[in-house]
């Protein structure tokens, strides 16, 4: 139901953004739209989110100045531009989507629907 795309190699000070596309039904039923990442033995950690109409952007301490969150809507699709990357910004990432109506969303709990993660590599 969503499908992320965009991760790769990238030498640190570079940049990648992440695509993530949603069946139609899924992205209609978002609240809130969002990325997760998670490392080798850590666990999964809030990068961003935003709600539905684009007026609430919330992220990580660790990303925040360097990565962006956006939406197309007439795409279905929700983005990650991620630039001044580190190497410990090496992960998988998840798109995800929260489909219950709350004032915030940063939990990976909260989310309704999860894609299939993309790696990405930041070489120091």
């Amino acid at each position: 139901q969503l499908q992320a795309s965009g991760g790769g190699l990238v030498q640190a000070g570079g940049s990648l953004r992440l695509s993530c596309t949603a069946a139609e039904q899924t992205y209609m039923s978002a609240v809130f739209l969002g990325w997760f990442r998670q490392a080798p033995g850590k666990e999964r950690e809030f990068v961003a989110a935003m709600n539905w109409r684009g007026d609430w952007k919330s992220y990580g301490v660790s990303v925040k100045g360097r990565f962006t969150i956006s939406r197309a809507h007439a795409e279905k699709t929700i983005y990650l531009q991620m630039n001044s990357l580190k190497p410990e910004d090496t992960a998988v990432y998840f798109c995800a989507i929260d489909a219950s109506v709350r004032r915030t969303s940063t939990q990976p709990e909260s989310y309704d629907y999860w894609g299939q993660g993309t790696l990405v590599t930041v070489s120091s």
